[in-house]
């Protein structure tokens, strides 16, 4: 699970991590859907890209100290997100999901 815990709410319920080099470039590629509740964590992650997806998503950059520095709302397929140089991963989720837990700069996630 993932919590805004600044915000008290909840940003996902069903979590996978990316462990590894193979994992993290796939990330969502071949998916077809990627349901409400549900979260990638990828790491070593400073931004994105969505080349080859089918849907768009919204993606949370966080820092070392799991602060957000980072949020693209509805990122199109076959479109870059900026570079957050202070992020050490990033959890990509579906799209709405940062509106509905009004996740913002500066807040405080836990996972």
């Amino acid at each position: 699970m993932i919590r805004n815990r600044t915000r008290n709410t909840t940003i996902a319920t069903t979590v996978e991590i990316a462990n590894d080099p193979g994992a993290s470039m796939k990330g969502l590629l071949g998916r077809r859907e990627f349901p409400q509740g549900e979260a990638l964590i990828i790491r070593h992650c400073q931004s994105i890209h969505m080349f080859f997806m089918k849907f768009p998503i919204d993606a949370i950059f966080c820092n070392d100290q799991d602060k957000v520095v980072g949020l693209c709302k509805d990122i199109k397929p076959f479109h870059l997100s900026p570079i957050f140089f202070k992020a050490l991963y990033v959890i990509e989720l579906p799209t709405g999901t940062i509106t509905t837990s009004n996740t913002q700069i500066g807040d405080q996630v836990e996972i």
